[in-house]
């Protein structure tokens, strides 16, 4: 054991053989469950951390990650570094790729940028970790020197990765390199996938045993560049060679079992892709397995399991094993193999099911809500209060100031004590005036404010733009639709003592009014009807009436661009979370969420709507 401290990056495995570096707010994540233990689960659903990762979860047990909608599995590694290089001060560097976004440089590569940075060198060249490039500092990019194309870099601060202290493990038992042995081993003990070009030659030249080697050790000669790895060059999937004789002994073919009939787990360093012990040879393996069918390879599969569970060996879970999904039975049990190949005794077993909605009900266990009238309410679009000026409406709200205080507009940045500073179209006021917001008392230039109303909504509603306190009744350009709400006899995970309140919300596609972004032009409404759902309690109840006043000021949607698909001029939720996944919380958009309603209450608070919203819309 080690006695330091570092900090922890977690990272995943790619198509190319890179191993590639969760987010700093992710492996924050990952590692609060990890340390958590078994009553966390066992299992870290990433689109809690990244709602842009949710269809992926890490099983912690196996140390894999797999994607929910096509059953893809990669290995993870939780990585040591020494907390004085980039990721212990939040530095990423990052290279633009053809698409114009920026991609994370793996991190041995930036952690080699960043020393190069610190040390003021003009330039760094990267050949002697294995790639082609050479960063310039002066003009923040990147030259490939075989090819001289030049791509910008970045650098950028963002969350520290997490941080352990004591003692530490001089070897753990990750999932192995594709080109090299065990994962990190005390402060970052592995190696990087083979070089393009070097697989084959390096595939005959392998011994049997190989250990953990630091990145010096790395061939010098330039590897296949960040930007699009070649997936015939680049290193094979851990487990690719030998699973054939891991497939033909357990089918009875040739090579007899390991002693006391179990398969022996590789040593640490050991290549993934050399046989397993008491194997016979790969080319005749290799024959055996293509003389198996899919009936055999799914025996197979349901036999390996049975073993492997009666074992007690930690669980991979994959979506769909019975089911239409590209992993079937005998995939699955390929996968198996493989990871058994690589060290890494496994039993695939269902994961975690996304439930987004109840058992089907009928029409006659659908009820009312009690103390609420009807079930079904409609908006159109409502139009701004006619007959006061801006200058009426903020009339209400505000006292002048004869003398300004010695600080600046919030709105303009300029002086209180100095004119205006806001160029756009003047109003009808004079630029000098400062006024106070009676409730915050929150002063700025009469001039701002009002130029600050003619660009919104222009219902009759001020916003504070310091502390947001909301004066008048706020409304939103949520476009017409219909909101249906009613009690279904299920029960939400978290919520067994009561059943469930189903709104179902729909909005159809539509031409955008002088209110939204582009007036005139046509909007998609994705996604619709949406179900969203809250217990039948006496707070969901509560929720719900919130939400009512919510539809009926429009704002529950408006019409922007989608933070999901990057599409514009679609309909968007707008700053009121709902729960749409009703069995299960893989999204995390579902139940159980102890803090959910308590959240959103604070929400629609934020928004201008409490319970004295509800006696204002009776009066």
């Amino acid at each position: 054991m080690l006695l330091a401290s570092a900090v922890v990056v977690w990272e995943w495995l790619n198509e190319h053989g890179r191993w590639r570096p969760y987010s700093p707010a992710v492996s924050h994540h990952i590692e609060a469950v990890a340390r958590a233990g078994p009553r966390a689960g066992g299992s870290v659903v990433l689109g809690q951390a990244d709602s842009r990762l949710a269809p992926y979860i890490i099983d912690l047990q196996s140390m894999h990650q797999f994607r929910q909608d096509t059953g893809t599995i990669r290995p993870v590694r939780r990585s040591y570094y020494d907390p004085s290089s980039a990721p212990g001060k939040g530095v990423v560097w990052e290279w633009e790729n053809d698409s114009g976004t920026w991609t994370p440089y793996d991190m041995d590569v930036g952690i080699t940028i960043q020393r190069a940075y610190e040390k003021q060198h003009p330039w760094v060249d990267l050949s002697a970790i294995g790639f082609c490039y050479v960063i310039d500092f002066a003009t923040m990019g990147q030259i490939n020197r075989q090819t001289q194309r030049k791509r910008r870099v970045r650098r950028r601060l963002d969350m520290v990765y997490p941080l352990v202290s004591g003692t530490l493990p001089k070897s753990q038992s990750w999932p192995a390199s594709p080109g090299g042995g065990g994962g990190p081993a005390g402060a970052r003990l592995h190696v990087s996938p083979v070089p393009a070009g070097h697989e084959r030659q390096s595939r005959r030249r392998r011994p049997r045993h190989l250990h953990a080697a630091a990145p010096q050790g790395r061939p010098r000669k330039a590897a296949g560049c960040p930007q699009a790895p070649s997936a015939r060059g680049g290193a094979q999937e851990p487990g690719q060679r030998g699973c054939g004789a891991w497939l033909a002994e357990a089918a009875g073919g040739a090579g007899g079992p390991a002693a006391g009939g179990q398969h022996a787990r590789p040593e640490l360093g050991r290549r993934a892709s050399g046989s397993p012990p008491g194997t016979g040879s790969g080319k005749g393996s290799r024959a055996s397995l293509g003389t198996l069918n899919r009936s055999h390879l799914q025996r197979l599969a349901i036999a390996q399991s049975r073993v492997l569970i009666a074992s007690g060996v930690p669980t991979v879970p994959v979506k769909n094993l019975t089911g239409s999904s590209p992993v079937n039975p005998a995939l699955a049990g390929i996968t198996g193999i493989l990871m058994s190949a690589a060290g890494l005794p496994v039993c695939l077993t269902r994961p975690p099911k996304l439930v987004l909605h109840p058992p089907p009900v009928s029409k006659s266990e659908i009820q009312s809500i009690p103390g609420i009238s009807h079930s079904c309410r409609k908006t159109t679009k409502k139009q701004a209060k006619k007959g006061k000026t801006p200058e009426e409406v903020l009339k209400k709200y505000l006292q002048k100031v004869r003398h300004p205080p010695d600080e600046d507009c919030t709105i303009c940045m300029e002086r209180l004590s100095a004119p205006s500073g806001y160029k756009g179209p003047q109003p009808a006021i004079k630029p000098d005036l400062v006024g106070k917001l009676v409730k915050c008392s929150h002063v700025f230039h009469l001039h701002c404010l009002v130029a600050m109303y003619n660009n919104g909504n222009k219902d009759g509603s001020l916003q504070c733009p310091t502390c947001k306190t909301i004066y008048g009744v706020k409304t939103g350009t949520q476009p017409p639709g219909k909101m249906e709400y009613h009690i279904i006899p299920h029960a939400l995970p978290g919520h067994a003592d009561c059943k469930t309140i189903r709104i179902i919300y729909n909005i159809p596609p539509g031409v955008q009014g002088p209110e939204h972004p582009n007036p005139g032009k046509s909007f998609t409404a994705r996604g619709f009807p949406r179900h969203c759902y809250l217990p039948d309690s006496e707070k969901g109840r509560k929720v719900l009436k919130l939400l009512l006043v919510a539809w009926d000021r429009r704002l529950i949607f408006a019409i922007g661009t989608s933070s999901t698909t990057g599409e514009s001029d679609t309909v968007i939720w707008n700053e009121i979370h709902h729960k749409t996944e009703f069995g299960s919380n893989l999204t995390g958009h579902g139940y159980p969420d102890i803090n959910y309603l308590d959240n959103v209450l604070a929400e629609l608070a934020a928004q201008g709507i409490t319970e004295e919203s509800l006696a204002q819309e009776k009066d």
